[in-house]
């Protein structure tokens, strides 16, 4: 099943205080409060003082500020009220910008964080989109061989026993590079993209049958491995039995495997002696490629049959 935990802000002040130089003002109880959300949804998880936005990460820059200063006390206190009950995360004053005492003071009886830096509010906001993109995306760890063929990122799944491990050395000594072996962990990153990434423990390297653990980078260089890709093929092995019995010699639509809640491209390589898989799943990759470019061939061959059928 997929992975989405929330985020603490305690977590997003120690992860970025470096970065954007943060201080902690005041809510200093408040660091368990959670960050919700996708990768999909990390636009709206921060940004400028906006009451239709609840639970979101609210960003004070100057011209918030200016506003802040021309109203009177009672309105002052009415709207801090109005957006403390919208249930932020947390609150955070750009450009080292002063908060209202009365601000202060709230964040503290509610356990509100409320952070400073010194850099500029969309500067802030766009530092912070990315980080939590990558944070909150939805993730699962799926069995398999991921590769980079020609740009591509190809997961290599299939039964125990058909060469997986095999068919992506080989890809590697034709120049292609491994991203991860086994265990390969998805994340969505945005609404249309997948990453896939290898766990610490098995970075560089693959298990191949009877020789056992291979690091792959110190063998092959550095340019054999890929650090992540992204996700566009599927080439799922399988046995001629099963093929036969379960898909279709030439489908009419293209296949498709639901990963992340997005439909990635697939193919089914079948498996027997004497076939060069490496080729076919190079081909695969290629074909890919063109129908990313609009190029279907069954759709133009089905047209040119029935171009042929009509001059008949």
């Amino acid at each position: 099943m997929p992975l989405n935990s929330p985020l603490s802000i305690q977590q997003l002040y120690d992860d970025n205080l470096a970065a954007l130089q943060l201080g902690w003002v005041a809510g200093l109880a408040g660091g368990e409060r959670l960050i919700f959300g996708d990768a999909a949804s990390a636009a709206d998880q921060v940004g400028h003082l906006n009451l239709i936005h609840p639970g979101r990460i609210q960003v004070f820059g100057t011209q918030e500020i200016a506003y802040l200063k021309r109203i009177s006390e009672s309105t002052l206190t009415s709207q801090t009220r109005e957006l403390v009950g919208a249930q932020p995360p947390a609150f955070i004053f750009a450009q080292s910008l002063e908060p209202h005492p009365f601000f202060i003071k709230i964040c503290n009886e509610l356990n509100i964080p409320l952070l400073s830096t010194p850099l500029q509010a969309a500067q802030v906001i766009d530092y912070l989109r990315v980080y939590l993109s990558k944070k909150l995306a939805l993730r699962i760890t799926m069995h398999g061989v991921f590769m980079d063929v020609l740009g591509v990122g190809v997961l290599i799944t299939g039964e125990s026993g058909l060469g997986k491990s095999e068919l992506g050395l080989e890809l590697i000594s034709r120049n292609h590079g491994l991203v991860a072996d086994d265990a390969v962990e998805f994340l969505r990153v945005a609404p249309h993209m997948i990453e896939g990434r290898c766990p610490t423990l098995l970075q560089n390297l693959l298990e191949v049958r009877g020789l056992g653990l291979l690091d792959i980078k110190t063998i092959f260089g550095e340019t054999a491995v890929r650090r992540k890709m992204r996700l566009k093929l599927i080439v799922h092995l399988v046995r001629r039995k099963t093929l036969e019995e379960n898909y279709e010699r030439l489908p009419l639509h293209q296949q498709t495997q639901d990963v992340l809640g997005l439909p990635i491209r697939k193919v089914i390589i079948p498996v027997e002696a004497g076939r060069n898989l490496a080729v076919l799943l190079e081909a695969a990759v290629r074909n890919t490629i063109l129908q990313m470019r609009g190029i279907n061939t069954l759709a133009d061959f089905m047209e040119r049959q029935q171009q042929a059928m009509g001059d008949e």
